[in-house]
């Protein structure tokens, strides 16, 4: 059941000092310095809780589909956690789509913040329950690996509240972006990950695109292969009543090559399309949160909040 639209996309409130983050690894394992992290959080005022599957590992996955499972079910249900923040991407969340308690989140939205593979939790849980998460930096290579600003600063402002209804997502100066195609547009901005969207089609986390800002990225994929996921989309029908894209980061492809592509994909669509937005596997990497209201401006190159994040 498709509850998006009759859920409140808004989390139950802003979060405050002191608060705590679940540190969780629902996909690939990875070495953790637990007194690092600690440390990291206290600096800012904030307490984290350690759940097991981000200390474990079978191969390419952090801990088993169980431990994995039960670590983002524990989180979600247990009040003294705040937030939930992915340790990492790689592969292994599409294993728990079919296990996912989607009422156990419904009944206790919270924030969860990741990029990669984390797309495909993104786009289950909005798809059922309407509950708006973080495309944002993740604990080890973002937020421990000292990712240049505003990595941190996106995200840590989105999650207290501080930014809001008018506001407009900052995007690093000094990084350039590119009007692909003229316009103003606004919907719910979705997406992630292109591969993950692509590998999702016709499962339970198939994104639903009418009516959104659409924002893709994607990390190692060359030109025809970034091609082939944007036409198995459109050949899905995905980009049928897609309001404008925003186009992320494409690292080890050049904005100047991408952007041929992006004009014969999505001309035809009539809609805006802004790209270089330094958003996924990149440095810096600004957070945007998936499934809120925005306008997009491709000729002014602004991205606006057009809702509040939080409930008052």
């Amino acid at each position: 059941m498709n509850c998006a639209e009759t859920f409140e996309s808004r989390l139950p409130k802003a979060l405050s000092r002191n608060a705590c983050f679940a540190i969780v690894a629902p996909a690939g394992p990875a070495r953790l310095d637990t007194q690092k992290a600690i440390q990291w959080f206290a600096e800012r005022g904030y307490r984290c809780q350690i759940y097991p599957g981000a200390e474990q590992a079978q191969g390419y996955l952090a801990g088993s589909d169980q431990q994995r499972l039960q670590d983002l079910h524990d989180a979600f249900a247990d009040p003294a956690i705040d937030a939930i923040l992915c340790m990492r991407g790689g592969y292994g969340s599409m294993r728990l789509l079919d296990q996912l308690d989607f009422e156990l989140i419904r009944r206790n939205p919270k924030p969860l913040i990741g990029y990669s593979d984390i797309t495909a939790l993104h786009t289950a849980i909005y798809r059922h329950t309407g509950l708006i998460t973080f495309h944002g930096a993740m604990l080890n290579a973002d937020l421990l690996g000292a990712k240049r600003a505003p990595t941190e600063s996106s995200l840590l402002a989105q999650l207290s509240g501080t930014v809001g209804e008018g506001d407009a997502i900052v995007h690093p100066a000094e990084f350039a972006l590119s009007s692909v195609l003229p316009g103003v547009a606004s919907g719910r901005l979705l997406g992630g990950n292109l591969s993950m969207l692509g590998a999702t089609l016709g499962t339970l986390a198939e994104i639903e695109t009418k009516g959104s800002i659409l924002f893709i990225e994607d990390v190692n994929e060359p030109l025809y292969r970034v091609d082939r996921l944007l036409t198995q989309l459109r050949l899905a029908g995905k980009l049928e009543g897609v309001k404008g894209v925003l186009v992320g980061d494409f690292a080890g492809i050049t904005l100047a090559a991408l952007t041929p592509l992006l004009q014969d994909i999505f001309s035809p669509l009539r809609v805006p399309v802004l790209a270089g937005w330094r958003s996924g596997h990149c440095d810096p990497n600004v957070c945007l949160p998936l499934g809120a209201e925005v306008v997009l401006d491709s000729e002014q190159q602004h991205l606006v909040l057009a809702q509040d994040l939080f409930k008052a």
